[in-house]
């Protein structure tokens, strides 16, 4: 897959890793994605997969410059892409019967924390940073965030995490069970490979039956984010904070 598209995918034996080359999630970055986790998924020679990022960031989520010009053009449809893109991104990652690993090396929020959550293991550089992000810019969660990080962190912290939307360091991640292992940068390929490496040669079938066990609520969760997004997608809060954002100000949310 070329570079172009903001993802690369490269096949190492039964290990699939597909790298999000483009921070920020562009429309082209999310079909490539969806492209990606398709093609893995459906590949019987694949029996683990990577999702990582490069640079400084895993994933920084949306790209607002892009929801803006969507915003501008016609608000109502601008979370079209959650049916489009974060759906099928978050549950072909649920539901890829085999594992997938989210190698974080840098900033990991918003929709980015979204497809890491997705993942069945993560392992991050002890540099990498998270946050929720959403509610800053007056919107609700997506990407099944909703569902995945209340089951990682219990329902009181995932609240604190999404009303307050600070960011978080990796061992706040580590400590909380948004992630399994933290290892020094210069690490992180190494240990990401060895762990790739112990599942691709593990029990595939049966790691599949228990993300399927694991992942019954989630499109369910998926179609009511989607909703409530289109519904905030309208209102002055959230089109006032992307202009603040973009505009590096703060925003000031009036409720309506």
């Amino acid at each position: 897959m070329p570079d172009e598209s903001g993802v690369t995918l490269v096949r190492d034996g039964s290990v699939a890793t597909i790298t999000i080359t483009g921070a920020a999630l562009t429309s082209k970055v999310k079909a490539a994605l969806v492209d990606a986790i398709a093609q893995v998924s459906a590949d019987s020679e694949v029996r683990a997969v990577v999702l990582t990022g490069t640079g400084k960031a895993f994933s920084v989520g949306q790209d607002l410059n892009e929801h803006a010009a969507a915003l501008r053009e016609d608000a109502s449809h601008a979370f079209d892409t959650v049916e489009q893109h974060y759906n099928p991104i978050v549950l072909g990652l649920a539901t890829m019967p085999k594992p997938v690993i989210a190698s974080i090396n840098g900033l990991c929020v918003g929709a980015g924390l979204g497809f890491a959550l997705a993942c069945d293991l993560r392992i991050a550089s002890a540099k990498a940073k998270f946050g929720t992000a959403f509610t800053a810019i007056g919107l609700t969660c997506d990407s099944g965030l909703s569902v995945t990080l209340a089951r990682a962190v219990g329902a009181a912290r995932a609240s604190e995490l999404v009303f307050r939307a600070n960011t978080f360091s990796a061992e706040e991640a580590l400590a909380w069970g948004i992630v399994g292992q933290v290892v020094p940068p210069e690490d992180l390929a190494a240990e990401t490979a060895a762990l790739a490496g112990k599942f691709a040669n593990g029990p595939t079938l049966a790691y599949a039956e228990a993300k399927r066990a694991m992942a019954l609520s989630l499109d369910q969760a998926l179609a009511a984010e989607g909703a409530g997004q289109a519904r905030l997608g309208v209102t002055e809060d959230h089109q006032n904070a992307v202009a603040a954002f973009l505009a590096k100000e703060t925003p000031t949310f009036l409720g309506r």
